[in-house]
């Protein structure tokens, strides 16, 4: 795995950075990008609006069910009133990493 890969192994998962855009017009990751910080995030846009945990739980479902893990599995766990995000998702990391890898690449790419 890369340094600039936008998760990082942990006990018992991975965390994952993610930049996460509200009120979209679906939801979707839309793959790996770089900030103008040099931080690696994956993107991530829901319908849901920043309102009373709406979209942060609209983006935990989204992984979740993008990475074929139960909701449970999946919580935000830093960035809960801002657009970034750290996400712990709870399963074996090299499972999860291979999975992430796949959701790293922009679509159609």
């Amino acid at each position: 795995m890369s340094a600039d890969a936008p998760w990082r192994v942990v006990e018992g998962g991975v965390d994952v950075a993610l930049r996460l855009t509200p009120k979209a017009a679906n939801d979707r990751i839309d793959g790996a990008s770089v900030l103008s910080d040099g931080r690696a995030v994956l993107l991530a846009r829901v319908r849901a609006v920043p309102e009373k945990g709406a979209a942060n739980k609209a983006l935990e479902k989204l992984l979740a069910k993008a990475l074929k893990r139960p909701a449970r599995d999946v919580s935000v766990t830093a960035g809960h009133t801002a657009r970034l995000k750290t996400v712990h998702v709870v399963g074996e990391p090299g499972d999860l990493v291979s999975a992430l890898q796949a959701l790293a690449k922009p679509a159609g790419g």
